[in-house]
């Protein structure tokens, strides 16, 4: 049971770490902001984390994502893996990287599984190997270290330990993992947007070894990097068959600087720049969102914002639910109810959405 600091309420869904309700974050924002940032700061000091992006006069700028820092010498952005170590550059340079892998048989527990070639057979016979899903192939699977929030209820919050004994690996390296049986990549994390100049080498050295085999790239990201860049990993998965994969953490903006330490106003931005794209290609879909139904904080109305704004675009934007599971400084909260997760695929279908779903339902636990 946790308590709100600011109002007193009591609930199973209000994190005991936070401190703070939905209600007061959303009418009382800036009473409960010094609280909000403290409770940020607390979960970054634990893994060497600067509290905000650091912007030191004289720093390099590191233009990668919506963060902007300015790191000073021997100092690390707030991704944890740019760098400053001698004063004249960030590293890692482009061609290399911090990031683990892995391979997943396909079909596989992907976000965009229900809609994508490797899960239903969209777009054959040019993006994909069978008119179903594509059985005996596999999903070379890219963790990339670092990311640029700090979500509170991170789901793989062990990077932040790995962080601390990286090595860099080359895109040179990584595109050699794709071998016959491999018909896509994808690149997640934490966020790839820290290193999205990493996976765009590594996309296009294995498209070119490809030998005009089926090989899509897909990310899946919360949408913050330069959208200079987006442009180009939009331009990568449009060719290839593959999309973006868009988590869509909230709708309001002080509910991400609490619940993820940043705001979104920049995935805003990023998505309905990658709308833009979508008449490009409609099948298989280009661009896929998605939200995570973290209980007391992500409810109907929430979704039915985020759902709404999506609509908005297009309609037709694929957009699934996903049951969350105790994590990280959240893993007092409750799973993900079945009737909070159907409440909110009815939500989203009042906003207008024509494609949505749930997905973990496997996580989905009783009513609080």
């Amino acid at each position: 049971m946790g308590k709100c600091i600011n109002c007193g309420n009591e609930y199973t869904t209000i994190s005991k770490f936070l401190g703070i309700c939905r209600d007061c974050i959303l009418s009382d924002f800036k009473g409960v902001e010094s609280l909000i940032r403290k409770a940020h700061q607390i979960s970054r000091e634990a893994f060497n984390l600067p509290p905000s992006p650091p912007q030191e006069k004289g720093g390099i700028s590191c233009n990668y994502c919506f963060n902007k820092c300015q790191i000073g010498k021997g100092e690390v952005g707030y991704c944890g893996v740019r760098e400053n170590e001698d004063g004249k550059k960030i590293s890692p340079p482009p061609k290399q990287g911090f990031f683990s892998w892995y391979y997943d048989a396909l079909p596989t527990n992907c976000v965009g599984d229900w809609v994508c070639p490797g899960g239903t057979g969209a777009g054959f016979p040019r993006y994909a190997y069978a008119q179903t899903a594509e059985y005996g192939y596999k999903n070379l699977a890219v963790f990339y270290h670092g990311c640029t929030f700090n979500c509170l209820f991170c789901q793989n919050w062990h990077f932040r330990e790995d962080l601390k004994m990286k090595m860099p690996d080359s895109s040179a390296e990584l595109s050699l993992a794709v071998d016959n049986k491999t018909s896509c990549v994808c690149y997640f994390g934490g966020d790839p947007s820290p290193q999205l100049l990493h996976s765009l080498h590594t996309s296009r050295l294995a498209l070119a070894q490809k030998d005009k085999k089926i090989l899509r790239f897909c990310w899946e990201t919360n949408g913050t990097m330069n959208s200079r860049f987006l442009e180009e990993i939009l331009d990568v998965a449009l060719e290839s068959g593959g999309c973006v994969k868009f988590d869509l953490k909230t709708f309001h903006p002080s509910l991400n600087i609490a619940l993820c330490g940043r705001s979104n106003d920049q995935t805003k931005i990023n998505f309905e720049l990658a709308a833009g794209w979508i008449k490009k290609r409609k099948d298989p879909p280009l661009v896929v969102a998605s939200t995570l139904l973290v209980p007391g904080y992500i409810d109907r109305n929430e979704v039915y914002l985020i759902a709404k704004f999506i609509a908005s675009l297009d309609p037709e934007i694929p957009y699934s639910l996903l049951g969350f599971f105790p994590h990280f400084y959240f893993r007092d909260m409750p799973p993900t109810s079945r009737r909070h997760a159907e409440e909110c695929k009815e939500a989203a279908a009042e906003a207008g959405l024509k494609r949505v779903r749930i997905g973990n339902i496997h996580l989905l636990g009783r009513d609080y």
